[in-house]
C-alpha cells in the first residue's frame, strides 16, 4: 500500500463521522434555531464530529473492524450527546 492509498483509507474512515457530525449540527441549529441562538454553529460541530471520530477509534480498537452496526448506533448516540452537551451544557456561551 502506497501513501496515496493510506491517506486514502485514513481519510474514509473518518467520513461518516465527518458527515454525520456536520449534518446533525446543521439540523440541530435549525431545528432549535432560538434556543440556540448563543451557540455557534462551528461548536456544535465540532463537539459531534469529535464524539463521532472517538466512537470510530474506539469501534475500531473494541471490535477489530471497521463498519460493525454496533459502531455506528453508538456514533449516533454519541453524537447526540455531544450536540446536547454543545448546545445546552454548562459554559455553553
Amino acid at each position: 500500500m502506497g501513501l496515496l492509498d493510506a491517506l486514502i483509507h485514513f481519510v474514509n474512515f473518518f467520513m461518516p463521522a465527518l458527515g454525520v457530525g456536520l449534518l446533525s449540527a446543521l439540523l440541530t441549529k435549525l431545528l432549535w434555531r432560538h434556543a440556540l441562538q448563543g451557540v455557534s454553529l462551528r461548536r456544535l460541530a465540532a463537539w459531534a464530529v469529535g464524539a463521532c471520530a472517538l466512537v470510530l477509534i474506539g469501534g475500531l480498537v473494541v471490535t477489530g473492524r471497521d463498519g460493525r452496526m454496533a459502531t455506528y448506533i453508538a456514533m449516533t448516540a454519541a453524537c447526540a450527546l455531544a450536540l446536547l452537551w454543545a448546545g445546552w451544557g454548562p459554559g455553553r456561551r
